[in-house]
């Protein structure tokens, strides 16, 4: 009777031990596959995010180099034409101005559409940079293929360090798809 005890406390745990082993090894494995899955997916979002930025510089490819010396004389906000970034700490305004389609000798265009007229702008995650560019007719770009970026204004202080971080992140999206920036000088408070 010892004997067959002593054999059931061995054996129970035994088992126990044998199915704690198994079903770690059933975790490794979920664990593995679950890890492989995920890398499979980064890669794959990697590859999507790669060709999603090779459609939009082919397509920006078609806007001709910038022309230095017609941009840098602009000297206000009002008077730049091409596409112009405002990068705040969470997001970006895209701005563009619209050319103007009615064209009549009788009466000028500026009369009919001004410039605020036909000024959108477009709050965008930086992700959207790409799509956002690309989706823009060739008339949105006199100067050529450059973009202004300036800093928001109209962030705190506090979060300085924040659009700075996302400037240069928008600098290096704008450079890896062929776009000439220009960082708007900005004179607000606090500078």
């Amino acid at each position: 009777m010892k004997l067959k005890a002593l054999f059931s406390s061995i054996c129970v745990p035994g088992v126990a031990m044998a199915a704690l082993l198994i079903s770690g090894g059933c975790a490794r494995q979920a664990t593995t596959d679950n890890t492989t899955d995920a890398a499979k997916q980064a890669q794959q979002a990697r590859a999507a995010e790669k060709a999603q930025i090779d459609a939009a510089r082919e397509t920006l490819e078609t806007i001709p180099p910038p022309a230095k010396s017609r941009y840098m004389a602009v000297r206000n906000v009002e008077s730049w034409v091409n596409p112009f970034l405002i990068v705040g700490s969470e997001n970006m305004t895209l701005r563009v101005i619209y050319p103007d389609q009615i064209h009549s000798n009788a009466l000028p265009s500026a009369m009919l559409k001004p410039a605020k007229a036909r000024r959108q702008e477009l709050t965008i995650r930086p992700s959207d940079l790409p799509d956002a560019l690309s989706s823009l007719p060739t008339e949105e770009w006199p100067y050529g293929r450059v973009v202004a970026v300036e800093e928001d204004p109209a962030e705190t202080r506090s979060n300085r360090l924040q659009v700075r971080k996302n400037i240069e992140t928008t600098m290096q999206a704008l450079n890896n798809l062929g776009v000439v920036v220009y960082e708007w000088p900005y004179s607000g408070p606090g500078r």
